[in-house]
């Protein structure tokens, strides 16, 4: 079975963007930037790619992601209307009125079920990308969490899980250190 795989940037407090959706502060150059590049560069958005040298990186982890709307629409002001062209990309959206891209899902309804039948076709893993709100209605499926923790601190924000209070436990797996200040860890969902 496939399984979901909640990648994302964080502050120390725990959030993935600011009030308003800024992520300016949230580390995106650095050394730990080469960890991202070597193990995970299909994570990069399509206009990163070719300047960065992987355009044509082959997929390491993922081949499908998901989005919630405004993670979506962070590239749409620049003309970015199919940001992973080399995944397979869902937006998930109560709101959208119409398919986005070509080459981009749209997905109206419950994003739990339709994560659940994502995880039981074949192929690789899944990319939950962002954004809190989404983390947080998918947070039982979740099967790992790999988060860059960056060394800042925000007070307020899109959490890193949006949702009412319901402990769920994992284990680390991996810690790995960078200059940069940012931390890689990744967490594997505790089976009870």
């Amino acid at each position: 079975m496939r399984r979901l795989t909640y990648f994302v940037a964080s502050t120390i407090d725990g959030f993935v963007a600011g009030p308003e959706g800024e992520y300016d502060f949230l580390a995106a150059v650095g050394d730990h930037m080469e960890t991202v590049l070597a193990e995970y560069p299909e994570t990069l958005p399509v206009q990163a790619r070719g300047p960065l040298g992987i355009a044509d990186a082959p997929n390491r982890r993922f081949d499908t992601v998901l989005m919630g709307r405004a993670t979506y629409e962070v590239g749409v002001p620049f003309g970015v209307t199919s940001p992973y062209p080399h995944l397979r990309q869902y937006v998930v959206s109560g709101s959208m009125a119409a398919k986005p891209d070509p080459e981009v899902e749209l997905v109206p309804g419950d994003p739990l079920e339709f994560v659940r039948e994502l995880k039981r076709q074949d192929g690789a893993g899944i990319w939950l990308c962002g954004g809190g709100r989404l983390a947080g209605s998918l947070r039982t499926e979740i099967d790992e969490l790999v988060v860059k923790i960056n060394p800042v601190v925000a007070g307020a924000g899109v959490p890193l899980f949006a949702g009412g209070f319901a402990p769920q436990a994992y284990d680390v797996t991996e810690v790995r250190t960078h200059k940069s200040g940012v931390l890689i860890v990744t967490y594997a969902r505790r089976e009870d």
